[in-house]
């Protein structure tokens, strides 16, 4: 037992070191963010695998094309044309208009006409653009600021050009704090829903049922990254063809249905590609050709109607674990790989075993970015893999120290004269010396790399198995004697001594040392045998003295013996021993009329179902002619011996069928109990007796007690 488990703990510590080295370097390389780009690239193949988004009935987009710019003949886009455009859209009651394009000075003709409707509508939200370090800022429309109707449109782009992560907050250096483009939107919307922004108790902010986790620098697969601001993880819902919209011309021209614009969020912006204002999502970037961009316009709508998902349906933004769990997850991942490579050894079984926890973990990962989890897949399909590697790599070292080693065992067992064979811990052959080929008739090339499955019979195989399984487990040593039979069909009694052994390289092996011990058990087996007759010489002379000869019953002198042991019995345990007189009715008669030859073969007939009626415990002697007792050790109650009486009356008053005829007898029984009667075995014996002559005043064919009036009897004779 102690060598299993310091085998099972050096398996264990093994795999546990490989993995917690692997996974420490999977997670220095994570920390470093050279996994970062692969993590994000699948994050976004589980994203566009993901099933889409139902149209959006919320939002519209109003697009200035190619062709709007042509007719327009210009850009910027003058006062005068989005003025009319703000006025034709608002007059289909949208329930928030958002202006996407920077207005921060006129735009001739029509600046007056463009104020005057800012001052006028209190549903539109402008733009500006935070100073950052990478492009200078952009003031917002001077009518809309004075109003607090702007949102900032910065947009966070990560290092690989995709656009993953949205703002709601910042605030600069002056302490002034912003809302975001779609922030600003959305709560104008939410207004007629009774939905306000709150503070949720870990600084977090709630949008009605649902809390907005703010992004963390090392949050997914992202290491040391901007978290300035609020920012949130986008939970992108589709592709931009779910958003509906329509182009600047048409809506100059009133050609836009009403229920396209009425009760939604619109906003406008350019979609023309010649303005450069275009971005990378992951459902537009592509692996093995060039991305394709979404409008800048597009992408601040994406974030618009998720934060009425979130707050009006409950479908929460994108979320990622704590990042002590995700360390347990990757270190679990490498700590499997091992387990699973350490225990099957087997490359092409091992290869198997990855593949399908590969799949596995794809489907983990999978299922839950279906519910807005990111969970790492790259860091734990590395450790897993990784992990694999070195047990695989450790595994071959030990093959090669292994050959090593039966090379080395093969040129010192060849020179011992007894057979000896040295079996690894799968209990298969992998040395053998010349002597053990001679004792089981094979060559040793044959037997090598071979189980005792493949040469033995298959009793014997198992029974050598057995042994093998009990050394290895408990790691004791052991002497067996066995049966083998060779390639001859000749059968030899070995003798076999097993142990362990462990080479410089970890490796354990049993060997066994065997001797042919076949004359030394014959010789044994004779003696046995001539052993034995004597026994059985002196059990015959024994039988002789204390059964009777006829009906082979314990004697009289057996009887007495067999009392005393049970009343001594009875005195230590406190229990009561049940004494009976057994007298035949009738067979007198038999005598005189069929002869004693008839005679003794019923009595012969009535002992044999005596003693079928009894327990194996109970005791049925023959005191001589035609007189029975019976011994009940452990009898508990005088009811109990009574019912065993009527038992045995009942089983007598029978026909015996006999060769010369059918005869009938009956009994007549007398029944005392120790101590209860008596504590003195010759008082008890004389109670019996006479209480067996009671039962044949009143009739025969009964059974009598001793009752106190016997006693009295007796006392008074």
């Amino acid at each position: 037992m102690r060598l299993a488990f310091q085998q099972w703990f050096v398996k264990r510590c093994s795999a546990v070191i490989a993995a917690t080295g692997v996974a420490g370097c999977v997670l220095l390389l994570r920390t470093s963010g050279l996994l970062q780009t692969a993590e994000w690239a699948m994050a976004d193949v589980f994203l566009r695998l993901r099933p889409s988004e139902p149209k959006e009935e919320r939002l519209l987009v109003i697009g200035i094309d190619e062709t709007d710019l042509q007719e327009l003949g210009h850009w910027p886009v003058s006062d005068a044309v989005l003025a009319q455009a703000l006025t034709n859209i608002n007059r289909l009651e949208p329930r928030a208009i958002g202006l996407d394009l920077y207005r921060d000075l006129p735009v001739q003709p029509g600046h007056d006409e463009i104020v005057e409707f800012f001052n006028r509508a209190s549903n539109v939200v402008g733009i500006e653009k935070i100073e950052d370090r990478q492009m200078s800022g952009v003031a917002p429309p001077p009518i809309l600021s004075a109003k607090d109707a702007v949102g900032f449109n910065n947009t966070l782009i990560d290092s690989d050009g995709i656009v993953r992560r949205g703002f709601l907050f910042f605030r600069d250096e002056t302490g002034k704090l912003h809302r975001s483009f779609a922030l600003k939107l959305a709560q104008l919307y939410l207004e007629a829903e009774n939905i306000r922004p709150e503070a949720a108790p870990n600084g977090d902010m709630r949008l009605g049922n649902v809390v907005i986790p703010r992004f963390q620098s090392n949050d997914g697969s992202y290491v040391r990254a901007d978290a300035s601001g609020y920012q949130f993880l986008a939970n992108y819902r589709g592709s931009i063809e779910r958003i509906p919209i329509v182009q600047l011309r048409d809506v100059l021209a009133n050609e836009v249905p009403a229920e396209l614009i009425r009760d939604r969020i619109v906003t406008i912006g350019m979609t023309a590609s010649s303005i450069r204002d275009m971005f990378v999502t992951p459902y537009s970037r592509q692996l093995l050709e060039s991305q394709k961009e979404v409008p800048g316009v597009f992408v601040q709508a994406e974030f618009i109607g998720q934060l009425l998902d979130a707050s009006l349906e409950d479908r929460p933004l994108m979320r990622v674990w704590p990042e002590p769990l995700e360390v347990l997850w990757i270190v679990g991942w490498a700590t499997f790989g091992a387990f699973v490579s350490w225990q099957l050894r087997s490359v092409k079984r091992v290869t198997g075993a990855i593949l399908a926890a590969s799949i596995v973990l794809i489907g983990v990962c999978y299922g839950a970015y279906l519910y807005s989890w990111w969970i790492p897949l790259v860091p734990p399909a590395l450790s897993m893999l990784g992990a694999t590697a070195s047990i695989v790599g450790y595994l071959a070292y030990l093959g090669e120290e292994l050959r090593k080693s039966k090379e080395f065992l093969q040129s010192i067992i060849n020179a011992i004269p007894d057979p000896i064979f040295v079996k690894d811990t799968a209990r298969c052959w992998i040395v053998l010396n010349e002597a053990y080929g001679k004792l089981v008739g094979y060559p040793v090339e044959q037997l090598v790399d071979r189980s005792e499955f493949e040469v033995f019979p298959e009793l014997q195989a198992q029974a050598f198995r057995a042994e093998d399984d009990f050394v290895i487990t408990t790691g004791h040593e052991r002497e067996t004697e066995e049966i083998l039979t060779d390639a001859n069909g000749n059968t030899r009694v070995i003798a076999t001594k097993r142990s362990l052994h462990r080479d410089g390289a970890g490796n354990l092996f049993l060997v066994g040392v065997m001797r042919d011990i076949t004359e030394r058990k014959r010789m044994e087996e004779q003696l046995k045998q001539i052993a034995a007759e004597l026994e059985q010489s002196n059990a015959e002379l024994q039988q002789d003295v204390n059964h009777d000869e006829l009906t082979g019953l314990p004697n009289r002198k057996s009887f007495y013996e067999r009392l005393q042991q049970a009343t001594e019995w009875a005195q230590e345990t406190e229990k009561s021993v049940g004494v009976m007189f057994l007298d035949l009715d009738g067979f007198k008669e038999v005598n005189d009329t069929l002869g004693h030859s008839t005679g003794d073969i019923l009595l012969q007939a009535v002992a044999k179902r005596l003693s079928a009626s009894l327990r194996g415990s109970d005791t049925v002697a023959r005191l001589g002619g035609d007189e029975f007792t019976v011994i009940l050790p452990g009898i508990p109650s005088v009811e109990d011996a009574v019912r065993v009486a009527d038992k045995l009356i009942r089983a007598l008053a029978k026909p015996f069928i006999l060769e010369t005829g059918t005869v009938s007898v009956t009994t007549s029984i007398g029944v005392g109990l120790y101590p209860r009667h008596s504590d003195d075995l010759d008082e008890l014996i004389h109670l019996a007796d006479e209480a067996m002559f009671q039962a044949k005043k009143h009739g025969k064919n009964c059974y009598r007690v001793v009752e106190d009036e016997v006693l009295e009897e007796l006392q008074v004779g």
